[in-house]
């Protein structure tokens, strides 16, 4: 061997680790090149999520109609709700029946065989569904107390023992009878705040309490309380609260005229005609004032005439203690036996709360009957009315005096 192949051959032993060395770095530098390019494992997930996102071809269409997928339906609750919501008229307050219209309609399957289109469904309505109440307008309803000579309510009598007279005619069609004992109470209370009563008034308050504690029954009975100088004011709305209308009775101030015609025709056509009840009840006012009317832009007569319309009977209270009967004292007396009421005269103040006992215990004793007139005309006429106890001869009757047939 030649000196330059010794050499060459040293030099190759020399470069030869480096050589590999090289070889090695460069393949791990090609690998890891290599799993930079894959997609990482989040990103791998994703794809698989998208994959499984993807919407489903639609089937088949056999009805005729455009099919619905799944993005075109999703935001329909979304734009429902607001409707939903505005409907009730007033913010923040929704009909019940507008509110679950739009959860029947989510809670349908889409699609199924049942299912109406949209254009067919009925439109939301912008009121609470409202409760008809029939009744007919050729019969006559009355409520009426029986009582003997010495005062006492007479409970136990039937259809037979009595016969009506409608413009002084007999009248053979009693449709209905019952001894009304337990019938739901809706009574107004009114109150005489003016300056004539003024030195009486604390008491009246306090026996007026009293009176809405023992007759209101929870759950039951309703009552409202009104005061009245130059014009009526509620001071309580209907409720079965004694609370509230203890409330209401201590609200009073007396000061002012009387008004007691004004008081009297708004409490019988705006509150005792306007209540919303499916079945039968007895309508009431008690009217606690010494009877003298300054200021009212109804006469007398207009009110009775508005009592007698919405079916009320009357009891009034005198606040006159002064021992002779006033001018005061026959207007209560007029209003009470046209309504089918009676008129208390105490007196002291103290025996005020003696004519509300009475009263309640009258409101727990009484009949109701109802008869279609003969020959009824719808002319908006007055017809007298009188109940008799006829095989009774010393009891007494107390009804309201007439009524007025519906206009045509």
């Amino acid at each position: 061997m030649t000196r330059r192949a010794i050499v060459f051959a040293i030099g190759v032993l020399f470069l030869l680790p480096w050589a590999v060395g090289e070889a090695q770095t460069t393949s791990q530098d090609s690998t890891q090149n290599s799993q930079q390019n894959l997609p990482s494992a989040p990103s791998a997930v994703k794809m698989q999520e998208m994959r499984r996102a993807k919407p489903a071809p639609p089937p088949a269409n056999t009805s005729g109609t455009p099919p619905t997928t799944p993005a075109a339906s999703a935001p329909a609750p979304a734009s429902t709700q607001p409707a939903a919501a505005n409907a009730g008229g007033s913010e923040g307050e929704q009909p019940e029946s507008v509110s679950a219209q739009p959860a029947a309609a989510a809670a349908e399957p889409e699609g199924s065989a049942d299912s109406v289109p949209a254009k067919a469904a009925p439109p939301a309505s912008d009121e609470a569904p409202v409760t008809t109440i029939r009744k007919r307008v050729d019969e006559v309803n009355v409520i009426f107390t029986v009582t003997d000579k010495h005062g006492r309510y007479i409970k136990d009598l039937s259809k037979k023992d009595f016969r009506v007279l409608d413009d002084k005619l007999p009248q053979p069609a009693v449709v209905s009878f019952s001894s009304e004992t337990n019938l739901p109470l809706r009574v107004g209370l009114l109150i005489d705040a003016s300056n004539s009563v003024r030195d009486r008034f604390k008491f009246e308050q306090a026996a007026a309490i009293e009176f809405l504690n023992q007759i209101i029954r929870p759950n039951f009975d309703k009552a409202f309380t009104i005061g009245f100088d130059t014009t009526p004011e509620v001071t309580q709305d209907f409720t079965d609260n004694t609370e509230a209308l203890s409330h209401g009775v201590r609200m009073l101030r007396p000061g002012g005229g009387t008004a007691m015609y004004d008081a009297l025709y708004y409490a019988c056509r705006d509150k005792l005609t306007q209540t919303k009840d499916t079945g039968s009840v007895r309508r009431a006012v008690i009217l606690l004032t010494d009877g003298e009317d300054n200021q009212s832009h109804v006469t007398r007569e207009e009110a009775i005439e508005m009592a007698q319309r919405a079916e009320v009977i009357v009891y009034t209270i005198s606040t006159n203690v002064s021992g002779m009967k006033s001018h005061g004292d026959k207007v209560l007396e007029r209003i009470a036996d046209a309504t089918g009421g009676r008129a208390f005269f105490p007196f002291k103040v103290e025996d005020v709360t003696d004519a509300f006992t009475q009263i309640q215990d009258e409101l727990r004793s009484q009949y109701a009957l109802s008869y279609r007139p003969n020959g009824f005309k719808r002319d908006g006429a007055y017809h007298s009315i009188e109940i008799v106890a006829e095989k009774h001869k010393d009891m007494h009757v107390r009804a309201r005096r007439g009524y007025y047939a519906p206009s045509k």
